[in-house]
């Protein structure tokens, strides 16, 4: 069962071109099967996709099995309008799956994290 939908960033430099399969590729470097997120949003909003959203994740340590993770390129405090909006429509699709599941930054679930650099439940509840 899905409970939480994690909003994570790359904390890599906005304008680098990094993608999916880039992160795919920093995942498999610290012995991660793949890509740990199930979706990723690029600078200009386009969504990619990470792992199906039946195979567990590898994004939140902890809670992994009972979550959904996406991915902001960049530091999440610096996410542009596309971004923020592309998230939005990835987590109204969650929910659609998981009504009972809630919101979370990276950062709400590990209070030393600062990603994904703002504050997704103050974000998300302006959505609502």
């Amino acid at each position: 069962m899905i409970k939480y939908l994690v909003v994570h960033c790359s904390a890599s430099p906005q304008g680098r071109g990094d993608t999916a399969v880039s992160i795919h590729r920093w995942h498999q470097e610290r012995d991660f099967s793949g890509i740990g997120y199930h979706r990723v949003i690029l600078e200009d909003g386009t969504v990619q996709q990470g792992r199906p959203d039946y195979w567990q994740g590898a994004h939140t340590r902890g809670y992994n099995h009972e979550s959904l993770g996406v991915c902001l390129i960049g530091e999440g405090g610096d996410a542009t309008p596309l971004q923020l909006d592309a998230l939005a429509k990835v987590l109204y699709d969650w929910l659609d799956d998981h009504p009972e599941a809630e919101v979370l930054g990276h950062n709400d679930l590990y209070a030393g994290k600062a990603c994904p650099a703002f504050n997704v439940r103050s974000w998300w509840s302006e959505r609502l």
